[in-house]
């Protein structure tokens, strides 16, 4: 029985802050002007909830709802409706919602159009229009300002389902529902309708599909209508042909064979379009993904079963094996298990040489599970599935994939492999402690039967630990097991059977859980070797997060169990097991082609890569604070990087050369491994090599390209599901921010990287973000705020930061203590830094180490200090951190009376700044160039031409004595923008007072009539 749940209706609008602001500022113009916007959407995404959100949230004036037709109240033509508009506002604002504006005829829609462009003849009027999504923007309002609503991010989606079950959906059920409604909230809330209260707290099985034709019907409506039966069957055929394909658009020539083969008496044509479908060269694809799959879904049965075989038939013809067999098995008449269809799936799945991406390997491996009778090995292929969907980047498929092999009974080294998929993709996009403890489940359940891979999953194990900032148990997890045992030399696997050199399974008989890296993954393509360590052996990522933002070392000092360098946690790990041991490419699952003897084992081929080994000593080197031995190992991964074009194989030689604070080979590494990444489809990487790209930059100090590289980051990682990974992303972009002059956005990177890092445990990444707000706070002159926050990140107390982390704020620390006048709070991290310096592996922690002590010197020492401090910057480089020690000398020689020697330490200061992008740190050395008389560049006068035209009026105004508000409404846009102009022109001027920029201005203007006037003469 279905449909017995009551939801519960939505008191609040999940996500959509982007939509929002939008709306927003829409509204707030009414203060002063009109204006329009158009929101546009597939069906179900909340487009009507998003009109109704804003016509409840205004309250300056009356709400006017119009819709089509005479007895709706639309007029006919444009200037009734600006009559009608105008007579409803009278002297108040007024919001026009028109919902559905699509509907319209014609005529109305022209004459809303034209309404819209002139709506300042109305007086105040804020125009608000839905049209649908699904089918292109209708020409009539292809002119005005356009929003559009995506799905729901996972997070939003899932805080919408607790609100309507009050979190009682059973966490399997959870993964499957937020999986069908692909981020849909309409979609969402009509599957839990569907369900009783027995299926979704897991008591009974969930009814297949879930998201039936009805349900999806429903949720399109009136937007499945279809004219004629030739268009219906073009819009099937291109449906059909998207499930198969690796994207969401097809082949028109592939659509149009199909439907030739469906009807041969037939001459089809791509022209013209329905309204719902789209071209784009020689490709086809729907609008609107949800209407996709409600076509195929209400299609009926034989016509879709013909559409399926009719497109099996070109592809056969066209040498596409994969595709062609996936339509064949759809085109089935029953449910009914096909155990030769079974096995040619996923043979071909498991076929190096056929040419496929993991999404689509994934759905074969998925697609031959559901024909299979027999429990174990259909398990066994749900769980290969799972893995090619992670390797996809879509964790969000690979969880219900597991749920479906966990309901299989399957052997120990399945349920292992399953455990394993299960705690890479919450190290990804979950809790990491939870990921800790499936990983070591994981590893405890491979160990007797794939020993290679328990290891790889021990390692993700200690990455989630890392992520976590458990370096008990990162630690004990790196010590588990015996000396690693060799594997494949070249990083190839191929399919074989297996030979006397390994066992059944084609494993090694034994492997050391904390040293072997690579798991072995049958299927005759490449497949990723695991990354060394857990950050530390196991993340390519993993030791570079002490490299950014020219900090200072990473994480240890002698005597400590941290790593050094190690800035970048674990946290999203790498493709540890997975994606480097496990079924990557086309991998057979074990027990189906090796246990069982079949060609579809795996031959080890060799002795394990010396970059992995080499890795592996020299990060184990690290932890026991052996520098000297850590460094020729590390060494040679940056070496033998040189020729190698695996992804693997680059990240980890990024990882090791910023650990040697080799930072340009760093970013050739990590460029290169961007490149391979990207070439190869692997979509679960490309985050993480955008991530320690980024990181490579930072180091650098070309801050810039660190933010280009973590803003595209951050996409990539949340379209690929990877919240931790985005979170990360989130602190470098905070990180660049800080120096950047840009409080708001510091500030909206440090929320969004701690809502993710306080809900799933990233200790480094909310350390990180800490950091970069105390960095904003102490750039803006605020240095007894940065040494608060601080303060709780590095003194020792059961609230300090990361471990691997804390140290890197150290220098900032010392200098928000010192400023603050609080220089007894530093000494006992500042010995700790002392010991990092000493340690050697950072070079510019011995130019920071002598600052902070210039910093606390008394008066007689510090003149040398500042000295030594700046010869050790020319020797490790970095402007960015040479600019701060020479502000700060430059400071301290203003303020002992010796101008002309502070003039030339503040103007290298300002041009450092200058030249790597920290607008907030120059202007605290512009205000102290002023403080002497000098004229900085961008200075007196021409200091105002450093403002943008916007934040000039605003300048000016304020110059007059007007408020925010008064400037608001002059110059009609938000008290907020005002706001966050006005900070921004603070911080370029150095000014901290109306008054002070009052009379900057004037004197600006005084300036320049003077020159005017010499000009004249």
């Amino acid at each position: 029985m279905t449909g017995e749940t009551t939801v519960r209706t939505a008191v609040r609008i999940h996500g959509r802050s982007a939509q929002r602001e939008a709306v927003r500022a829409l509204l707030d113009g009414l203060r002063a002007r009109s204006g329009h916007l158009v929101v546009t959407g597939e069906p179900g995404l909340g487009r009507t909830a998003l009109l109704q959100w804003a016509a409840d949230s205004f309250r300056a004036g009356p709400v006017l709802r119009l819709g089509p037709g005479e007895d709706r109240g639309a007029p006919a033509t444009a200037g009734e409706l600006l009559t009608t508009l105008r007579k409803a506002a009278g002297e108040a604002p007024l919001l026009v919602c028109v919902d559905d504006a699509h509907l319209w005829d014609a005529p109305a829609r022209s004459a809303l159009s034209h309404a819209a462009e002139r709506l300042h003849t109305a007086g105040r009027v804020a125009l608000l229009l839905s049209v649908a999504g699904h089918r292109a923007v209708d020409p009539e309002f292809a002119r005005l300002a356009v929003v559009r609503l995506d799905p729901l991010a996972p997070s939003h989606a899932d805080a919408l389902l607790d609100e309507v079950t009050d979190g009682s959906t059973d966490p399997a059920v959870r993964e499957h529902l937020l999986a069908e409604a692909e981020g849909n909230p309409a979609l969402l809330l009509a599957l839990v309708r569907r369900l009783t209260p027995a299926e979704l707290r897991g008591l009974r099985p969930l009814p297949r599909p879930t998201a039936d034709a009805g349900t999806l019907a429903a949720v399109a409506g009136s937007a499945l209508t279809c004219p004629s039966a030739d268009a219906r069957d073009l819009l099937l055929t291109v449906a059909a042909a998207v499930r198969a394909a690796d994207g969401p658009d097809v082949d028109t020539r592939l659509v149009l064979d199909a439907l030739r083969h469906l009807d041969p008496a037939s001459a089809p044509t791509a022209n013209p379009l329905p309204d719902v479908l789209a071209g784009a060269g020689d490709r086809l694809r729907f609008h609107s993904p949800l209407l996709c799959r409600a076509v195929h879904a209400t299609a009926a049965p034989d016509r879709r079963r013909a559409a399926h075989r009719a497109l099996a038939d070109v592809l056969e013809a066209d040498g596409q094996p994969l595709p062609a067999l996936l339509h064949r098995s759809w085109s089935l008449s029953g449910p009914a298990p096909v155990a030769r269809l079974a096995d040619r799936l996923a043979a071909v799945a498991a076929d190096g040489t056929t040419p496929a991406s993991h999404g689509l390997r994934g759905t074969a491996y998925a697609r031959a599970a559901e024909l299979t009778a027999d429990a174990p090995v259909r398990a066994e292929r749900y769980t290969a599935a799972a893995e090619q969907a992670l390797l996809a980047g879509r964790p969000d498929r690979a969880r219900p994939l597991l749920a479906a092999a966990r309901d299989c009974a399957a052997p120990a080294v399945v349920r292992g492999r399953a455990e394993r998929v299960r705690g890479l993709a919450e190290l990804r996009d979950g809790p990491v402690g939870d990921a800790h403890q499936s990983l070591l489940l994981a590893a405890s359940l491979l160990a007797e039967d794939a020993p290679a891979e328990a290891a790889s999953a021990a390692l993700a194990a200690a990455d989630a630990a890392w992520a976590a900032g458990d370096l008990s148990s990162c630690l004990a997890t790196l010590s588990l097991g015996p000396a690693p045992v060799p594997r494949d030399a070249a990083g190839m696997l191929g399919p074989a059977a297996p030979d006397a050199a390994t066992g059944a399974d084609g494993l090694p008989g034994a492997v050391d859980l904390a040293g072997a890296v690579d798991g072995a993954g049958p299927g005759g393509v490449p497949v990723p070797t695991d990354p060394p360590g857990p950050r530390h052996a196991a993340d390519p990522r993993q030791v570079v997060a002490p490299r950014h933002a020219n900090a200072p070392g990473h994480a240890t000092a002698p005597g400590h169990a941290t790593v050094p360098g190690h800035a970048t946690p674990g946290y999203a790990a790498v493709p540890s097991a997975v994606l480097a041991g496990g079924r990557t490419g086309g991998a057979t699952p074990r027990t189906e082609a090796g246990a069982r003897g079949g060609s579809g084992g795996t031959r080890v081929c060799g002795a394990v890569p010396d970059p992995v080994r080499d890795h592996r000593v020299g990060m184990r080197a690290l932890l026991e604070g052996r520098l000297d031995r850590a460094a020729p190992s590390l060494g040679q991964v940056v070496e033998r990087a040189r020729t190698d074009d695996r992804p693997e194989t680059l990240l980890r030689a990024a990882s090791a050369a910023l650990l040697l604070g080799n930072v340009d080979a760093a970013r050739r590494a990590g460029a290169r491994a961007l490149a391979a990444t990207r070439q190869s489809g692997s979509e679960a990487l490309v985050p993480q090599a955008l991530e320690y790209l980024a990181y490579a930059e930072l180091r650098a100090g070309r801050h810039p390209q660190a933010r280009a590289h973590a803003e595209e980051g951050l996409r990539t990682a949340l379209r690929a599901g990877q919240r931790n990974t985005a979170a990360h992303h989130q602190a470098v972009l905070a990180l660049a921010a800080s120096i950047e002059d840009e409080p708001a956005t510091v500030a909206r990177h440090v929320t969004a990287a701690l809502a993710t890092a306080r809900r799933h445990g990233l200790a480094q990444a909310a350390t990180l973000a800490e950091w970069a707000a105390a960095r904003a706070d102490l750039g803006r002159g605020r240095p007894q705020d940065a040494a608060d926050r601080l303060g709780l990140l590095v003194l020792p107390g059961p609230g300090r930061g990361h471990f691997a982390v804390w140290r890197l704020a150290v220098p900032c620390f010392v200098e928000a203590a010192a400023l603050a006048g609080r220089p007894e709070d530093t000494h006992e991290v500042l010995t700790d830094f002392a010991g990092w310096a000493a340690f050697g592996a950072d070079p510019q922690a011995a130019a920071q180490l002598a600052r902070c002590h210039a910093l606390l010197a008394p008066p007689d020492r510090a003149d040398d200090l500042y000295r030594r401090a700046l010869a050790r910057h020319d020797e490790a480089g970095g402007d960015f951190e040479r600019a701060r020690t020479a502000l700060l000398y430059g400071k301290w020689l203003r303020r002992r009376r010796r101008p002309r020697e502070a003039r030339g330490r503040l103007g290298t200061a300002l041009a450092g700044f200058d030249r790597c992008g920290a607008g907030v740190w120059a202007a605290q050395a512009r205000a102290e160039l002023r403080a002497l008389g000098a004229a900085p560049q961008g200075g007196g006068a021409g200091t105002l031409t450093g403002l943008t035209p916007q934040q000039l009026r605003i300048a000016r105004h304020v110059a007059e004595g007007a408020t925010n508000r008064e400037v608001a409404l002059t110059l009609a846009v938000s008290t907020r923008t005002v706001d966050y102009h006005l900070r921004k022109v603070f911080a370029v001027l150095g000014v901290r007072s109306r008054l002070e920029l009052a009379r900057m201005v004037e004197h600006a203007d005084r300036t320049r009539g003077d020159r005017r006037a010499g000009d004249r003469m």
